[in-house]
């Protein structure tokens, strides 16, 4: 796989958030995060991107919207 640019929009208290910093350190890949608390702008934005409304944390691989910690955990077990 090769190292995907990888966006996380969290809130405080995110426990999602939490995951995904610690599994992608764990997998030596950088990210970069977004602080994106309700009806914030970086949120209406990100929800618009997503296709719509979402918890955080709202992960984006190259882009590509996947989820949140599970979804990310997803995309890398499929690309192994």
């Amino acid at each position: 796989m090769h190292a995907p640019r990888v966006e996380i929009f969290f809130c405080d208290f995110c426990p999602g958030a939490d995951s995904a910093r610690r599994f992608l350190g764990g997998q030596g890949v950088a990210w970069r995060e977004i602080y994106a608390p309700a009806g914030s702008p970086a949120r209406l934005q990100a929800e618009a991107r997503a296709g719509g409304p979402q918890a955080t944390p709202l992960v984006f691989l190259d882009g590509r919207f996947v989820g949140g910690f599970d979804g990310l955990c997803r995309e890398f077990r499929a690309a192994a």
